[in-house]
């Protein structure tokens, strides 16, 4: 079983991928995969922003209710 990568990492190798795709450095062969990639590290991505948004609205909810 394999980690997630974290934010960070994933944008890089996203970045990475894309600069790739842009520069023709990649193969047919290559390009589904690499899209696929992609598109999971995206998800991975969006799943971490929602966790994140979610964690900072409890935060800003517990500093309203001591007030």
């Amino acid at each position: 079983m394999s980690k997630d990568p974290t934010y960070g990492e994933a944008m890089a190798e996203i970045e990475e991928i894309l600069e790739k795709i842009e520069s023709g450095e990649l193969d047919v062969d290559e390009l589904t995969d690499k899209v696929k990639r992609v598109a999971g590290l995206l998800d991975i991505c969006k799943k971490k922003l929602k966790t994140t948004e979610t964690e900072i609205q409890k935060v800003i909810e517990g500093l309203e209710e001591t007030d």
